[in-house]
Parts: C-alpha cells; structure tokens; sequence
C-alpha cells in the first residue's frame, strides 16, 4: 500500500477507503488459499491414514501367511519323520516276515520228515507183526534173478526196492506211485534215512519191474544192484538237484 495523500482534515477518505478495500480482498483472497491448503491437507492427512490402515492391514496378513508358513513348514517336517518312521517299521516288519517264514519252511520240512519216520516206523512194526503172524518173511523171488543181472524180466513176489538220494517227501511220494502204477499190491516204506528210502512191495504176476520204474518214475536212475529179489536204484544228482529245487 503505498502512501496517503494528506487533505485539509487528514487522509484523503477516498484513497484510504480503496486502500481498505484493498486490503479486504487480499485478506478474503489469503483466507481461501488457507482453506484451501487446509482442505488439501486434511485429503493429504485422510490419504495417508487410508495408507496407514492398508499398510498395518498388509502387514498383518504377511504376518498370518509368515505363520502359515512355519505352521505348514513343520507340519511338513513331522510328516517326513513319520514317513521315514514307516518306512524303516516296514522294513523291520518285512525282515522280521522273512524270518518267520524261514522258520516256518525249516518247521514244516523237520515236522514233515519226523512224520514221515513215523510212518516208516509204523509200516515197519505193521510188517514185521504182519510176517510173525503169517509165519513167513519175505523171500527173494526165484524169477528175480542174481546180483548183477542187468534185467528183471518176469519179476514176480516180494520184491525190496531202495532208492535214493531223494530230497523231500514229494520224491518218496513220486516212487510209490509209479510203483503203483506197474500194477504192485502192498508197497510200504520199510526204512527212510539220510536220504535213501528202502520199501517193500509184492507182484502179483510176472512184471519188467526195472522197464516199467524207467517209464513211469518222475526221475532218472542208475542201477546198482538187481537181483535176488532185490534191486538197489542211485538217483542222478543233477536230477535230484533239480527235483530238490522245484
């Protein structure tokens, strides 16, 4: 505002009242650039609360997530342990399966063999009563032959057979029914030991006893005695072996 001219009574009414009016309107022109600061302020100030709250929000849920993660992460942890638990428990259990059934194959072959002594003791006491009250024993055939005939043509009576080695009861099974099948009556298993089976049979009419075990016997044999009512048979081993394995 620049200065007043003077008049006769003072200041010029005219100027000091523009100067007024000047002044007015540049306070009225300051106080709405106040407000309008201030409202921009307060936006700035409403803005920047609204960031805060979305930040502190954001925060929390990175939060939540950082616990889900450890939470998901140990969850993690405890079910590989449990896991690798399991896995050596079922290995244990299947050793320990193995184990049992190797014992149990051991049992059923001792429990096998055991029985069938058993039997042989039985069929053994159940001839020897058989021949002490018939008042006969069995007897070489005449029609059997000497030792070292290579033939039984015509074998007919009581006849002992030995056989062996024979590697399970299976085998012994396997020879009475071929003898069964060449037509022989009361075949029973006089003696089974270490392998060697001796049994007991009776022809009822003359038979190629030695033609027909090679046809119908299950297995290869070597002779090594056969006469005299009496024929002694070695089994191949390679035959064995594999009668054995199967």
């Amino acid at each position: 505002m620049g200065s007043f001219k003077r008049a006769l009574l003072g200041y010029k009414r005219d100027e000091v009242n523009a100067a007024i009016e000047t002044r007015d309107a540049w306070i009225l022109a300051l106080e709405r650039e106040t407000e309008d600061a201030n409202a921009q302020v307060r936006l700035c100030a409403e803005a920047t609360a609204r960031a805060e709250g979305e930040s502190a929000s954001l925060s929390q849920m990175v939060i939540e997530r950082e616990r889900e993660i450890r939470n998901l992460s140990e969850r993690l942890r405890e079910a590989n342990e449990r896991h690798e638990r399991s896995i050596v428990s079922l290995e244990s259990v299947s050793a320990r399966l193995d184990e049992i059934q190797q014992q149990a194959r051991g049992q059923a072959t001792r429990i096998r063999m055991k029985a069938l002594r058993e039997a042989v003791e039985v069929s053994r006491r159940t001839q020897e009563l058989s021949e002490a009250h018939a008042g006969v024993g069995d007897s070489p055939s005449p029609a059997a032959g000497s030792d070292g005939d290579s033939t039984t043509d015509g074998v007919d009576g009581a006849v002992k057979l030995e056989i062996g080695p024979l590697g399970d009861f299976s085998q012994l099974v396997g020879i009475e029914n071929a003898i069964g099948r060449i037509g022989a009556s009361q075949i029973s298993v006089e003696r089974f030991s270490e392998g060697r089976a001796t049994l007991s049979l009776r022809l009822d009419e003359p038979v190629d006893l030695l033609r027909e075990l090679e046809e119908n016997a299950p297995f290869d044999f070597q002779i090594r005695r056969n006469g005299g009512g009496s024929l002694i048979l070695d089994l191949d081993e390679d035959d064995g072996s594999e009668q054995r394995a199967a």
